[in-house]
């Protein structure tokens, strides 16, 4: 498979994660629409770096996504929990206690 596969493929996850994230208003299915962007992006560094395998530059900055990815997640989930004992909601649109 050529570079475009990859590439189409990462704009098709992309698109879907972004359209999942705008659309709907539960905080864990954004939270897991956040966590498909960056997979996509993870696909795109890994297609580039399958293009130059003497660079390991994707593989080096995928790792440092899948880093940024799990902290992202954990601190997400904790953040979606103590709201969740507050409200007992996780509807963004009643997510005003964040402001304070």
């Amino acid at each position: 498979m050529g570079i475009g596969t990859y590439l189409a493929l990462a704009s098709v996850l992309f698109g879907i994660g972004a359209a999942g994230f705008l659309a709907r208003r539960n905080m864990l299915i954004q939270l897991m629409s956040i966590e498909l962007m960056l997979n996509s992006v993870n696909v795109v560094l890994l297609a580039f770096n399958r293009a130059y395998p003497d660079n390991h530059d994707g593989q080096v900055f995928a790792f440092f996504v899948i880093a940024v990815a799990a902290a992202e997640a954990a601190v997400g989930l904790a953040i979606l929990i103590a709201y969740y004992r507050i409200k007992k909601t996780l509807d963004t649109d009643d997510a005003t206690l964040l402001k304070y």
